[in-house]
């Protein structure tokens, strides 16, 4: 048997723990063997781990219309970098992603490029207008993955809730960005002691948790009638960012609710004290919070009420966000630095377990979307991360492949560097120390 890529003396890792040192033999698309033979290429990657290619469920690639900031190139290449094989991208582009048209342009254009794997997202009602509703059904059919008016708040909770009843006609998850719109109003920034000093206008708590009360509701509105599809997850909560609604999708998961959430890098590793200095960089939707916020977050993404990392990877020009506080977009890049600083700063400095954090980053948005979860074993899809667990580097923005080169991590010595990224067993990405690539 001869594949196309030995791995040799690699450490294996998945969500299931650590399986030792294999020869990971590669080829058709798939591990062939895990106790080595012939290859066209061979990698000592001794030192290295090889795991499941991360999955990100809520990611920004601006495509169409909005390819100053960001396009399928440069952001499926910089989702490689960073360990990804397949990324879900918002809908809130120009026009935004509402037909099935729409969606089988982005798949197609993704599929030429043969970097990260593209499941669209399309929007929840035509236009992101929160009105009238897309075509579930055929959206579904031209390859959407889920349906979203991310960017936008839903504030209307009967369309919601038809959105939600013909979302689970179909199997599609539904989404939402959980921020009252009336009680978030002008907000750039946690509302707080630090907001009230700054004299800025503050984001509270409540915003979120008001809004996912009312959508967790109408979900037991909606359900009775839904039950025959039972679906393991219909309302998605984007960026959790509050302990408060940390607690209600506690509760919701508690009682059965077909309720998921994620949550951020940044949301996990900041907090709203960076806003002393004024940048915004660190202005994002929702806002950075607390640091209790923070810890109560950990606890949940360690515990599983919250199934997944999601980058909410948001790509802007620098002049975008070099304007000030009140009038800069919301959003961070971080798809390229999302696993090594998670890796960094909960798994080195926390004791976070290795294999849960991985799980978060792979099977648990996996399951969020109903996508085939990878295993490292013969025969399964070789769409696998290769990476450095010992050696650092600082962030550097300006290398990143995004257009976004700026971080609010710049300068931060990280650890778990993706070094290669397989796409079906062919690599899609690999960083030139190794010197085996496309």
């Amino acid at each position: 048997m001869k594949g196309e890529l030995l791995i040799k003396n690699v450490r294996l890792l998945d969500s299931r723990g650590e399986h030792g040192k294999a020869d990971v033999l590669i080829g058709e698309g798939k591990i062939l063997s895990l106790e080595g033979g012939d290859a066209a290429s061979v990698l000592d990657a001794g030192g290295l781990m090889l795991t499941p290619g991360l999955c990100d469920p809520h990611a920004h690639l601006r495509e169409p219309g909005q390819e100053v900031k960001e396009e399928l190139a440069t952001g499926l290449l910089a989702a490689l970098r960073g360990g990804y094989t397949d990324v879900v991208c918002m809908p809130n582009t120009t026009p935004p992603v509402d037909t099935p048209e729409a969606v089988m342009a982005l798949i197609e254009k993704a599929r030429g490029l043969g970097y990260a794997r593209l499941y669209p997202s399309a929007a929840l009602t035509q236009g992101q207008e929160g009105k009238l509703l897309t075509e579930a059904r055929l959206l579904k059919e031209a390859g959407a993955i889920m349906l979203t008016d991310d960017g936008r708040t839903n504030e209307d909770a009967g369309v919601l809730a038809l959105g939600l009843a013909y979302a689970a006609s179909w199997g599609l998850v539904v989404s939402v960005h959980a921020e009252d719109a009336g009680l978030r109003r002008g907000g750039v920034m946690n509302e707080g002691p630090l907001s009230y000093r700054l004299g800025l206008p503050g984001n509270p708590a409540a915003a979120e948790a008001a809004r996912i009360a009312r959508d967790l509701e109408i979900v037991r509105y909606v359900m009775p009638g839904a039950k025959a599809q039972k679906p393991s997850i219909l309302l998605h909560v984007q960026h959790l960012s509050t302990r408060r609604g940390l607690e209600l999708i506690r509760q919701a998961r508690a009682e059965g609710l077909p309720v998921g959430a994620e949550v951020t890098p940044h949301h996990l590793t900041l907090t709203d004290e960076a806003l002393e200095s004024l940048d915004p960089i660190y202005k994002v939707a929702p806002p950075l919070r607390t640091q209790a916020d923070i810890e109560a977050l950990i606890a949940g993404l360690l515990e599983g009420s919250i199934d997944c990392i999601g980058t909410d990877h948001a790509p802007h020009t620098q002049a975008e966000k070099e304007q000030d506080l009140l009038r800069a977009p919301f959003g961070i890049a971080n798809i390229e630095v999302a696993w090594p600083l998670l890796y960094t700063e909960l798994v080195l400095k926390r004791g976070f377990p290795l294999p849960t954090l991985l799980e978060r980053f792979t099977d648990g948005a996996r399951r969020v979307l109903g996508l085939p979860l990878i295993r490292l074993e013969t025969g399964a899809e070789a769409s696998l991360m290769l990476f450095d667990p010992a050696s650092e580097r600082a962030v550097n923005p300006a290398e990143f492949a995004s257009k976004a080169r700026f971080s609010p991590w710049a300068g931060w010595k990280l650890q778990g560097w993706p070094v290669m990224t397989l796409v079906e067993g062919r690599v899609a990405w690999t960083h030139e120390r190794l010197g085996v690539g496309a």
